[in-house]
């Protein structure tokens, strides 16, 4: 199994509105799909995400030159030299050489791994709650509840980008309006310090449906993680910037996290990505991947939840729920495969067991032209 060709797909929506978390306002999301496609005729996709112009100019005149000729059964290799280029184009050589070498047996991603232990997987709604807006509290709650009203009974909202003061007063609202009906996560994107934190802890006790705080510190912090793990009344999650299983081993070893969040698209690859998924379980702990960017990626996170045993036999057959974009993003329905009542319901078939909307693809290609960050 030759590799052929690599095909590029850079794509580009401006949003009608900015929207954002902690870390600011995003104007547009961009999607970068690749496709290599074998002298036998497989093909398998790839997805990554940066500026599109760094990984166009990358792709075309480093990444695709190595590729070409190689034999795409030797994934490991080629995905360890890209990496050492771009961590992010690694992973998405390492989808497109995934899905090659499960159709080339015949078999689904799920069966390359060992099999499926369950076929549906729980989703939460993720939201970007910032708008630059006055009454922007309300719009977000009136997000939130076109989720619930769409079957999601989990949502993750942020904190950490205004007063605290006003995210409390954001999060009140949420819990006066639907916190009888759904459960939330509050993601402040490594905002505070211990004593940030700290001043949300009497709300956390009175709150019974919080499902985690996401990264309420910069993840170099450990200490202040394992002692702030001892001190809330909710899990601590975090990780989606980790970049390899050796720092989540650090993680799980110190105690720093009740969850860990890795994501596909930034790992060294898909293979490593279930490294990591098996040595968190090994240690006990839950994972409850990152997939804010990528229809594709977050399609591998739900194969991979998929194949990996339960973290817990208390209450049966339990895993851990996978995120799902809500807000204005085209490039989420590049994979036709929907929510129903906050669970999805994996393909089966070869390879993937669906196929890539390409319409959508050329539909948002991207022109070429400068925009901003």
């Amino acid at each position: 199994m030759i590799i052929e060709r690599v095909e590029t797909y850079p794509c580009l929506h401006r949003l009608r509105e900015p929207y954002g978390d902690a870390n600011g306002y995003k104007k547009y999301r961009s999607c970068y799909m690749i496709k290599i496609v074998t002298r036998s005729g497989l093909e398998g996709w790839g997805e990554c995400i940066d500026w599109l112009p760094t990984l166009e100019i990358g792709f075309r005149k480093r990444i695709i030159p190595y590729l070409i000729g190689k034999q795409a059964t030797d994934r490991s290799k080629l995905v360890t030299v890209v990496k050492k280029w771009h961590q992010r184009a690694a992973a998405a050589v390492s989808m497109a050489l995934t899905e090659i070498v499960s159709k080339s047996g015949g078999l689904s991603v799920c069966d390359l791994y060992g099999g499926m232990w369950r076929d549906t997987i729980p989703v939460y709604a993720s939201f970007q709650s910032y708008r630059d807006t006055p009454n922007w509290e309300q719009q977000s709650c009136e997000q939130v509840e076109q989720a619930l009203l769409s079957g999601f009974q989990m949502a993750k909202v942020k904190i950490g980008g205004r007063t605290i003061k006003e995210d409390q007063a954001h999060v009140n609202l949420l819990m006066a309006t639907l916190g009888s009906q759904m459960s939330f996560a509050l993601d402040a994107n490594q905002s505070y310090d211990v004593a940030g934190v700290g001043a949300w802890q009497q709300l956390f006790s009175e709150w019974s449906n919080l499902l985690w705080l996401e990264e309420p510190m910069p993840m170099d912090r450990l200490h202040d993680y394992v002692l702030l793990r001892a001190k809330l009344s909710i899990p601590l999650a975090g990780g989606e910037n980790i970049l390899n299983v050796k720092a989540f081993h650090s993680l799980c070893q110190i105690g720093a996290i009740d969850i860990a969040q890795p994501d596909p698209m930034h790992e060294d690859g898909i293979d490593g990505y279930r490294h990591t998924l098996l040595t968190v379980r090994s240690f006990g702990y839950r994972v409850s991947p990152h997939v804010f960017d990528g229809a594709l990626t977050r399609l591998y996170a739900l194969f991979g939840q998929a194949c990996l045993p339960a973290w817990s036999k208390m209450t049966g057959d339990e895993i851990e729920p996978v995120e799902w974009d809500v807000m204005e993003n085209p490039f989420t329905q590049l994979i036709p495969l929907s929510a129903q009542q906050g669970t999805v319901t994996l393909p089966t078939g070869v390879g993937l067991g669906i196929e890539i909307d390409t319409d959508i693809l050329a539909h948002y290609t991207w022109d070429g032209s400068m925009y901003q960050a």
